[in-house]
């Protein structure tokens, strides 16, 4: 998983502030690793932009020795925030292999600590292999494994507890946009989060429609800047305005080197989680470096 972070003159750690920033979208579990990318723009404090690349179940040490090698050498803008998620059993050979530039992150994480859970990865094991971030609430853990807001939550939670960053996926299905729902189901994971977490100061949230995920079917840059914007007013109504301004809002679903420009520039959109794209090193760099669209928009 790769998170990328917009430009900002000037930063914090990876809370920036900048002038007006774009973002763009695009999530598909990846092969090998999961990308995120997150653009900030604002005109209030400026919010890092972060991308993320990622994939569950696919991959090899030489494929990803390949990609490992694309990523060290890619030209990436410095003030982009990138952070990648490759499977669990590739972890460790990515961090210790991954030039310091580009942060690592797990692609899900246990509720609590230790105990008997058998096949589960906990926080305190991921800290220990130098992961500082973790996914949770993807869409493919929400429908095909089984959980639901309350256990996503709490595992948010107890990450962030032990000093994980957390980002925090939310989207809705196909037959849920259609009805009309998308807000309310947004709405309800986010609370979830809300009700349990002790701070956002190091969450990221990702939005991903789950029908453009690998479908090749992306939001129309305003259909994501619609949600982000209602993202960040629940954020404002619910939890605080300084939150509301702060947190970086993702977009994930399809997002390639040929779109990422324009969904860059909307301004709500903080980033992207990045798919397919994320397996070809130039591809990505480019989705990376889309970031310059924000600097002209400045």
């Amino acid at each position: 998983m790769a998170m990328i972070s917009t430009y900002c003159p000037h930063f914090n750690g990876l809370r920036r502030s900048s002038p007006k920033l774009d973002s763009s979208q695009s999530q598909s579990f990846l092969q090998h690793i999961n990308s995120q990318l997150r653009l900030a723009s604002s005109r209030k404090p400026c919010r890092a932009v972060t991308a993320m690349a990622g994939s569950g179940k696919n991959g090899t040490k030489d494929s990803i020795t390949k990609l490992v090698s694309d990523l060290n050498s890619a030209k990436l803008e410095t003030d982009v925030d990138v952070v990648v998620s490759p499977p669990f059993v590739y972890l460790d050979q990515v961090t210790a292999s991954l030039t310091s530039r580009i942060e690592v992150s797990a692609q899900n994480s246990w509720i609590g600590k230790g105990g008997a859970f058998t096949g589960e990865i906990s926080v305190e094991q991921l800290k220990d292999i130098g992961c500082k971030w973790v996914i949770l609430g993807h869409s493919e853990r929400r429908h095909i494994i089984g959980e639901d807001d309350q256990f996503i939550g709490k595992k948010a939670a107890y990450a962030l507890n032990e000093g994980l960053g957390v980002i925090a996926c939310i989207g809705e299905l196909l037959e849920e946009r259609e009805a009309g729902k998308t807000f309310d189901v947004c709405f309800r994971q986010l609370k979830a989060f809300a009700d349990v977490v002790p701070s956002w100061d190091n969450i990221v949230i990702a939005y991903e429609p789950v029908w453009a995920i690998g479908t090749g079917k992306v939001a129309t840059p305003q259909q994501a800047q619609e949600v982000h914007v209602a993202v960040r007013d629940w954020l404002k109504k619910n939890v605080s305005e300084e939150v509301a301004s702060k947190t970086r809002i993702i977009y994930g679903g399809s997002v390639n080197g040929s779109n990422c420009a324009e969904l860059a520039k909307q301004e709500d959109i903080d980033g992207f989680l990045v798919g397919g794209a994320s397996l070809k090193g130039p591809e990505f760099a480019t989705i990376v470096n889309s970031v310059t669209s924000k600097k002209v928009a400045a």
